[in-house]
């Protein structure tokens, strides 16, 4: 029997970062990505107003009140930009997003002005660079992105869509075949006889596997006998890990590591100094990574937790922390194996 800690150091040390793939930006939420990025463009490329009002120069609005003459528009979008350059004594009505016309170095607010025709007074003073957001606030073209590692929320995609990133390099996401067992368990909605139940462990392990960034195989429901073991075990071939629950401790019907023991399993650990979750194991099986949780529902959550979403963790290279862990102290004290 192993401590928790070293048995999670021993599955992490066994698998690597799965390769790389190209997705769409649009197909990329959730994944890890596996190489750094970089903005492709600079933003904003111009000065553009951060407001509704009027661009003006600094120097004409240093005091208040200021009349000045609206010498034409700049709506959003560079096709509609006001062209001329602004003289002393002018503005231009802008809107946001609006390019700043050559000459104008600040927005005053439409609520600060009063409109008059083919005039305006501003009402109180404006400093330079006021409400103006310049070239290269949010990024310029080559500063660094989200980096390799790190997983794509709505967040991140944003910014990689505005760094115009229209494709991106992706762990490939990590095939996790869920193998149930047990002649008691049926599949939900299934006909239940006397002595069945509806399995769980299976379908929410997968939903975990999901949850974390893989993609879940259920080969289905082993019965307790080794030839339909073995069968079932097929289904799992070409997966980059093997979570199997039930038959993992000593009874006269859990076979499952004497089948993968037969079909040449390399056991690393039985047991973990754990409770729910004692007798979990972990091997390698001709390459692929093979857990074997033991089949109470609480255990199967308890080590697909402590041990499966760090190990999914580490096949998409992630580098940060999914959930959190603590420490608390008992309020009284337990018998051994209690």
């Amino acid at each position: 029997m192993i401590a928790v800690d070293e048995a999670r150091r021993r599955i992490l040390a066994a698998l690597e970062r799965l390769p790389a793939e190209q997705v769409s930006i649009a197909q990329a939420a959730g994944r890890v990505l596996a190489e750094d990025t970089r903005a492709r463009v600079t933003k904003p490329p111009a000065a553009v107003s951060a407001m509704d009002g009027y661009a003006v120069r600094a120097a004409d609005v240093a005091a208040a009140p200021a009349r000045l003459a609206v010498a034409g528009v700049s709506p959003a979008g560079a096709a509609h930009a006001h062209d001329a350059p602004l003289e002393a004594g002018q503005a231009v009505r802008i809107f946001t997003g609006g390019l700043l016309p050559r000459g104008a170095d600040s927005v005053v607010v439409q609520e600060n002005t009063s409109r008059e025709g083919a005039s305006v007074t501003v009402r109180t003073p404006v400093a330079r660079g006021r409400h103006v957001r310049p070239p290269g606030l949010d990024f310029a073209q080559g500063d660094a992105g989200p980096a390799a590692g790190q997983r794509l929320g709505p967040r991140r995609i944003a910014l990689l869509a505005a760094m115009n990133l229209p494709w991106l390099k992706v762990v490939r996401r990590p095939r996790v075949a869920i193998l149930g067992t047990g002649d008691e368990i049926a599949m939900p909605g299934d006909p239940l006889g006397t002595g069945r139940i509806a399995g769980s462990n299976s379908l929410a392990l997968a939903a975990m596997v999901e949850q974390a960034g893989g993609e879940a195989l259920l080969p289905g429901v082993a019965r307790d006998d080794e030839a339909s073991l073995r069968a079932v075990l097929k289904g799992a071939r070409g997966a980059d890990l093997l979570v199997v629950t039930g038959g993992m401790s000593v009874g006269e019907h859990d076979l499952v590591r004497k089948v993968l023991a037969g079909e040449g399993l390399a056991l690393d650990f039985w047991k973990v100094a754990m409770r729910p979750g004692k007798p979990l194991a972990f091997g390698t099986l001709h390459g692929m990574a093979v857990m074997g949780f033991p089949g109470n529902p609480v255990s199967t959550l308890v080590c697909g937790h402590v041990f499966l979403r760090p190990a999914i963790a580490r096949l998409l290279g992630c580098s940060e922390e999914d959930g959190r862990e603590g420490e608390a102290r008992l309020g009284c004290a337990l018998a051994a194996n209690d």
